[in-house]
């Protein structure tokens, strides 16, 4: 069955269908911390350290958390879209890092020498390869010795009560990225290729008050995004009643986490 984790080159040749998906979970998320800078404060980062984000899309991360992270970082952005590498670079080279180069690139296949970075980030990537292992094992081999893994996914429980509309499509009631690399395949993972992994949960909700915003977010990939006009009306009547049973809001839990990984031995740069 088709799902959010498949369909990746017609799903993120630019940032278009992201960015319905991206708008739901940045409008009505109700956080201390919101997402973005969460993660960046939790990240092993030092000034000047080689950093390559795998997966990186239009680079929406960057640019909400420059002034969250060290100076003069040397920015590598890998995606397999050539488009969303072009708008990542575009976004990340005003800002102020050290570098910033751009490189179309499979997860499982990256074009770089081992031991070539410092840290290595997949932000809720690694849920859309058909072989997640392959992927970390390649982040692995062009660390360098001491150097991190920072990994995020989302649990079985995130936007439960959001993703049981999807039923109407003849999806599963639950969020499709978590199935296929959730949280027990991220620890099992990276705690077989790296022996060690640390994990945080992002403390979220969401209090959603548009119903459009949920149409669009869950149309935006497969199979939503074919459904026929009786799905499509049948999605839009599951929603109206879900908004009538919560007076007006569609409340959910969020699951979303960051898991890191150390590489055994020592960083000469860390040193």
């Amino acid at each position: 069955m088709s799902s959010i984790t498949s369909g990746n080159a017609v799903q993120y040749v630019d940032s278009s269908k992201l960015a319905a998906r991206g708008r739901l979970n940045r409008e009505y998320t109700i956080a201390e911390t919101g997402w973005f800078p969460w993660v960046a404060r939790q990240l092993p980062l030092k000034p000047g350290a080689r950093v390559l984000d795998v997966g990186c899309g239009p680079a929406w991360f960057w640019a909400s958390v420059i002034k969250d992270v060290p100076e003069n970082l040397d920015l590598t952005l890998a995606d397999q879209s050539a488009g969303m590498v072009e708008e990542a670079v575009a976004r990340c080279t005003p800002l102020p890092f050290g570098s910033v180069v751009g490189h179309q690139a499979e997860a499982a296949a990256l074009p770089f020498g081992a031991d070539s970075f410092d840290v290595v980030i997949a932000m809720h990537m690694l849920y859309h390869l058909p072989d997640p292992a392959a992927g970390i094992a390649e982040m692995f081999r062009v660390l360098k010795p001491g150097g991190f893994l920072a990994v995020t996914t989302n649990g079985m429980g995130n936007m439960r009560g959001i993703y049981e509309l999807t039923a109407v499509f003849g999806s599963e009631p639950f969020d499709p990225s978590a199935a296929a690399f959730g949280y027990d395949r991220a620890e099992e993972l990276m705690r077989a290729r790296f022996g060690n992994v640390a994990f945080a949960q992002h403390p979220a909700r969401m209090r959603i008050t548009e119903p459009e915003d949920v149409f669009l977010a869950l149309t935006s990939y497969p199979p939503g995004d074919s459904a026929d006009e009786a799905q499509l009306n049948a999605f839009r009547q599951a929603i109206a009643a879900a908004f009538e049973r919560g007076h007006g809001v569609l409340a959910a839990e969020k699951e979303t986490g960051l898991f890191v990984s150390k590489k055994a031995g020592l960083n000469p740069a860390r040193a």
